[in-house]
């Protein structure tokens, strides 16, 4: 069996199986848009019940035709071809070498991003305005774009000539040492992303001096957390959804809120959803999930070291690669566009796991704060978030990364009782 073959069944596979999972929630969604279940139907109204259930029917109905132009470009690309015109019209322009090779990763995220465009601009300002989320307005968009475009070539270009001299010089060995690039980079970047990049996109203020900030304190002593500070972020000024976070490692470590979970919860209520949030910490969650990031590209890095040397790996995926010269970006362009289509199968391990950490977050929250305020806090994010209420189980097990809302709601029922 060659592997076009494979690619071929994996795709098919993969495609199916997104396209089943996504019809399945509209229809259990839709099919439970008309009734609140009973154990919220004292603090959802229905209207607010229906609105969630249209907002997550319209979404997945973007999804899906995201998935399918994003499947043709994916065959495009590879099978018809794609790939290898780009390649030798590179080739024929720059000549072979690194800067050749650059210029073709280069190219496909450029390709990529204008065709995710149209479908960026419909989310924000018509799908989110429709359904009365949508705070930014065209000239923030284009600014965010064109930030995004200079950030994303001031980083990624470098880090890319790092990966493909390591291809080119440090041996059969090449993809440990790129590993180690990228693992150290990662490291680095969670303390450089709340320091100078984040501030680039929003203003984050200090947390006022009052109620608010005194009993965050208190929660922080209690947790035993040292931060950097309380910030409040601007994340009104693009969309009407709230969220609280914390960013950085060791004494970098800073506590954001956006100014809209503010505006929405009560002190108590904003304490339990950082308690939540610091039960992550607290529980390890955030360095195992390193860990596990770490294994699995280390996995992925070895992979490709002996897949990016086999000649059938370019060949039966439509590329004629240079059998006596260098590879190295024609080898991390189609594992790129590729290894998606298969480890798109481990997706429900990495969602229960989550799931998983989102109880053991919500049990330290619980002990630390409050169950009970913490409840009152979900469900007012629920409606202000437009979260269904009413997911399909099938779907839930393979995609979400939090526990369905009923399910999280009696979990946290026991420690409050």
């Amino acid at each position: 069996m060659t592997f076009t073959i494979v690619f071929l069944i994996a795709f098919i596979a993969s495609f199916g199986l997104r396209h089943w999972l996504s019809q399945r929630q509209i229809r259990h969604v839709a099919e439970h848009r008309d009734a609140v279940p009973a154990e919220f139907a004292e603090k959802v109204t229905l209207a607010e019940h229906q609105k969630a259930a249209d907002y997550t029917i319209a979404k997945l109905r973007l999804a899906i035709l995201e998935n399918g132009v994003s499947a043709i470009i994916l065959i495009a690309f590879t099978l018809l071809g794609g790939l290898e015109i780009l390649n030798i019209a590179l080739l024929q322009l720059l000549g072979e070498g690194i800067t050749q090779q650059i210029a073709l990763l280069a190219s496909i995220a450029l390709i990529s991003g204008v065709i995710d465009l149209p479908f960026s601009w419909y989310k924000q300002f018509y799908l989110e305005e429709r359904f009365g989320f949508n705070r930014m307005g065209k000239k923030l968009f284009f600014t965010d774009l064109l930030k995004g475009v200079a950030l994303g070539t001031a980083i990624g270009l470098p880090l890319l000539w790092v990966i493909l001299t390591l291809m080119l010089k440090a041996g059969d060995l090449w993809w440990l040492w790129a590993w180690a690039v990228l693992s150290v980079f990662s490291l680095l970047m969670q303390w450089i992303f709340p320091t100078f990049i984040a501030p680039l996109f929003n203003k984050f203020q200090a947390l006022e001096d009052g109620p608010l900030k005194t009993q965050i304190e208190a929660l922080l002593t209690r947790c035993d957390f040292a931060s950097q500070g309380l910030f409040v972020m601007d994340g009104s000024k693009r969309s009407a959804h709230g969220n609280a976070f914390f960013a950085g490692m060791g004494k970098a470590k800073r506590i954001v809120f956006f100014d809209t979970l503010i505006e929405k919860l009560n002190p108590g209520e904003v304490e339990a959803v950082l308690a939540h949030e610091l039960g992550h910490f607290k529980c390890k969650h955030i360095r195992k999930r390193l860990i596990v990031s770490f294994a699995l590209s280390f996995a992925m890095f070895a992979l490709l070291g002996w897949i990016s040397t086999q000649v059938w790996f370019y060949t039966d995926l439509g590329v004629m690669p240079n059998l006596n010269g260098y590879n190295g970006g024609l080898a991390l362009a189609l594992f790129m566009l590729v290894s998606p289509v298969f480890s798109f199968f481990l997706t429900p391990l990495g969602s229960l796991a989550s799931r998983k950490h989102e109880y053991e977050a919500d049990g330290f929250a619980a002990e630390k704060s409050s169950a009970k305020d913490l409840i009152s806090a979900l469900v007012k994010l629920y409606q202000d978030n437009a979260s269904t209420l009413t997911p399909d189980p099938i779907y839930t097990a393979f995609y979400s990364s939090h526990p369905p809302a009923p399910l999280r709601i009696a979990n946290l029922h026991r420690f409050s009782s």
